[in-house]
């Protein structure tokens, strides 16, 4: 398995743990306030607002993204492209730089009540813990499918190809550092939720025993 390969693997990844995220708990700018804290390059919504949320969408389809909720499409459908148009999951007034659009977050609080699902509070560690955990799922499941050991490849392509702070040495080098349990510790939900993406692979313990 090449670097792309893995890159799109962990991008796959970390797309469906911010469609829960932003369906079960956060927002755009709290969401990409998170990332950038830990030291992300750039928040998931800014950069799909700059990629497009048609292509996005388009994206996440090809990358083979469990669809998470309806909220991406219901965006594309009402003309919520991104910055190109100066509007996406933030506003763009005058073609300039991004404000917080308030209609969103209604928009993510009435999907969430159709849904039937009750939305929490989230710290921003509680957040990086879930994106975290999506990329420590993806790795394990890399890693025992493909026969893969070397973590250096799955580091690169986490910097690279998710913007990863590089300073950490890539998502499996912060892991090993701070340790598996943790980061499952900064959870305050057990099951992680109802989603797919939120569930731990059956092969993160094989991970364990590779950092």
């Amino acid at each position: 398995m090449n670097e792309s390969a893995i890159g799109l693997a962990l991008q796959a990844a970390l797309r469906s743990m911010s469609e829960v995220l932003l369906f079960e708990a956060t927002n755009p700018w709290e969401l990409d306030e998170a990332m950038t804290e830990f030291g992300f390059s750039r928040g998931a919504c800014e950069a799909q607002d700059i990629e497009g949320l048609d292509v996005a969408l388009a994206h996440n389809s090809q990358l083979g993204c469990h669809q998470i909720s309806p909220i991406l499409p219901r965006m594309v459908a009402e003309g919520r492209l991104g910055r190109k148009v100066g509007v996406g999951w933030y506003r763009y007034p005058g073609g300039g730089g991004l404000v917080i659009d308030p209609l969103v977050e209604d928009l993510l609080r009435e999907e969430a009540r159709f849904a039937g699902i009750t939305r929490r509070d989230m710290s921003n560690n509680e957040i990086v813990a879930h994106l975290t955990l999506a990329l420590l799922n993806a790795s394990a499941d890399i890693m025992a499918n493909t026969s893969l050991s070397n973590v250096g490849q799955v580091n690169d392509a986490s910097i690279k190809y998710l913007g990863f702070p590089a300073a950490t040495g890539g998502v499996l080098s912060y892991a090993a550092g701070v340790g598996i349990d943790a980061i499952l510790a900064r959870l305050t939900e057990p099951h992680y939720g109802p989603s797919k993406a939120m569930k731990i692979s059956n092969h993160l313990e094989l991970l364990r025993g590779q950092l």
